[in-house]
């Protein structure tokens, strides 16, 4: 990798693959600018800038300088394009030629939420990547709403049955996007991200048994349930919550039951395992 003439914009930088995504590029010796809503100093060596994805702003001060972009799309927002593909309009018209957008494996090119961004980027952008990443083993490990009901009652809560979900760790997609972002040749593809095993959310609730020495439970719950569950334990919007308990439904029939190659061919080593990433993280598990 050589490093870039402009710096890159890490959007969402204090956020669980932005802050690992801007550190893996300050280690490889590119500049960052970390932008997050209250340019907070993170990581070190990170110039700090304050973005709102709601507040166009912010957005050219943001810009100023970079010629390359990771995109976090603002957490919640069930039409994210709304106010992506304006930024995207103007980060090119200011010079930027890459563009790296977190998506998900579950939402397809033209998609909802992030698919209708993943549609437009190749139109917008010559040097493009979408990283598509199954669920984050994070999930259970940070402040997401399974490690929190997980910390409080020592169990969490799916729709998603006996299916299984490659999930991979957050780490080993930063270390996809630093290679995305900084290549001689950008990837111009999506690039499905898993762990190295598909995982129930028994197998999970067992392997957090194990690394904790206390019991952890997966509730099944319906559909009904699980977005009822979302709306009053996280404050989840409705139609957010509907969007997310619809996931658990794929999910169930088989969607994420899959494992990649990518992050190895990206990276050239095999991806972590959730057992690995439990103890390195601590589950919390009461």
């Amino acid at each position: 990798m050589t490093a870039a003439p402009g710096a890159t914009l890490v959007i969402g930088a204090t956020g669980t693959t932005g802050s690992r995504t801007a550190a893996g590029l300050l280690a490889a010796g590119h500049r960052v600018r970390a932008a997050s809503r209250n340019a907070v100093a993170a990581p070190p060596g990170a110039e700090p800038v304050r973005f709102d994805w709601y507040d166009p702003g912010t957005h050219d001060d943001a810009l100023t300088g970079t010629d390359r972009v990771y995109l976090v799309p603002p957490v919640g927002d069930p039409d994210p394009a709304a106010v992506m593909l304006p930024f995207l309009r103007r980060a090119r018209a200011r010079g930027v030629r890459r563009a790296v957008l977190l998506s998900s494996s579950a939402i397809p090119e033209g998609g909802p939420a992030t698919g209708e961004v993943h549609r437009a980027l190749p139109g917008l952008f010559d040097a493009w990547a979408v990283l598509r990443p199954s669920w984050f083993m994070q999930n259970f490990t940070s402040t997401h709403l399974h490690a929190t009901t997980l910390r409080d009652t020592g169990a969490f809560s799916t729709a998603t049955g006996d299916g299984r979900t490659g999930y991979v760790d957050a780490d080993d997609i930063a270390a996809v996007a630093v290679r995305a972002l900084t290549d001689a040749q950008a990837p111009r593809t999506d690039l499905v991200l898993t762990g190295p095993r598909a995982l129930s959310h028994d197998d999970i609730a067992d392997v957090l048994t194990e690394v904790t020495g206390r019991p952890a439970v997966h509730h099944r719950l319906t559909y009904e349930e699980m977005c009822d569950h979302l709306i009053r334990a996280a404050g989840t919007p409705p139609e957010f919550a509907a969007l997310l308990a619809r996931l658990d439904l794929a999910i169930a029939d088989g969607a994420e039951d899959r494992v990649t190659d990518t992050v190895r061919r990206m990276t050239g080593r095999e991806p972590n395992d959730f057992r690995t990433v439990a103890a390195r993280e601590g589950a919390p598990v009461p």
